[in-house]
């Protein structure tokens, strides 16, 4: 039992991380279910279902008292309204992961008093393992990461929605469009390693999307906000975001001042 350490928190994590990679691995080896849920007619397999299944027994012995918040969990407001949570998307990317792409990951973090304390993500394709603890830094595979340095837009790699790549294009004609991540939380920490200068997520997007990429981007040095600069506040009775933006730390400043006067063309 790690008890109350962030650090022992996140080594116990990464060895749970790779028990539910493993059982999503298998599970999308075989004939699986899938349906779609809600009024946007979200994909949803047999795959989510376990993993959430099994995140949800695992964890719970990792810190027995946090509240429980994942998208394919009914949410239950009054059971996490404490000062601990975990927040949980067993699969980001059922899309990807439906179609047999690589591009899909398992996203867990522990939030507390409304902030991460401790990140993880795990690509099981690609095995690519993202951690983070809050003040400790954040990896790739063990090795530390950082977002790339500088201010400038000119050559910038970014991805996001299509209407915010071409209306960046329009912008600052310098900047790089890349192909799509089908997972928004991967998508996200891309910024984080450098795989990517600027990061978008269209208006909507939850909490369980968000949490641990938004703590292993500030880990590396950038920042994730709402498009006016905010930081984000997670485990709050509304988990739905307006538009974000993740970037290296002095590109995110230059991004926020572009966007400071044109907010509707992007919200």
């Amino acid at each position: 039992m790690p008890g109350n350490d962030p650090i022992q928190i996140r080594d116990a994590l990464e060895i749970v991380m790779r028990e539910a990679g493993e059982l999503a691995r298998v599970t999308s080896r075989g004939e699986f279910k899938r349906w779609t849920k809600g009024a946007d007619h979200s994909p949803v397999s047999e795959g989510d279902i376990a993993v959430n299944n099994f995140l949800r027994a695992r964890l719970g012995a990792l810190a027995p008292h946090a509240g429980w918040l994942s998208e394919e969990t009914e949410d239950d407001v009054a059971g996490r309204d404490v000062q601990r949570a975990w927040i949980v998307d067993p699969i980001d990317g059922t899309r990807a992961y439906i179609a047999g792409k690589p591009d899909w990951t398992i996203s867990v973090a522990l939030v507390e008093a409304g902030r991460p304390l401790v990140a993880a993500l795990y690509a099981p394709v690609t095995e690519e393992m993202f951690l983070a603890v809050a003040g400790a830094g954040a990896t790739l595979n063990g090795a530390p990461m950082t977002a790339n340095a500088g201010a400038g837009l000119d050559g910038a790699r970014l991805a996001g929605p299509k209407r915010y790549l071409d209306r960046m294009a329009e912008l600052s004609p310098g900047t790089v469009p890349q192909p799509k991540v089908h997972s928004l939380a991967l998508r996200l920490t891309r910024v984080a390693h450098g795989g990517l200068d600027l990061a978008f997520a269209s208006p909507g997007s939850h909490d369980w999307d968000l949490a641990a990429a938004d703590l292993l981007v500030h880990e590396a040095g950038g920042a994730m906000t709402d498009l006016t600069g905010r930081p984000l506040r997670y485990n709050q009775p509304h988990t739905a975001h307006n538009a974000l933006i993740a970037a290296g730390g002095a590109r995110h400043v230059t991004i926020i001042g572009l966007m400071r006067d044109r907010l509707p063309e992007f919200a």
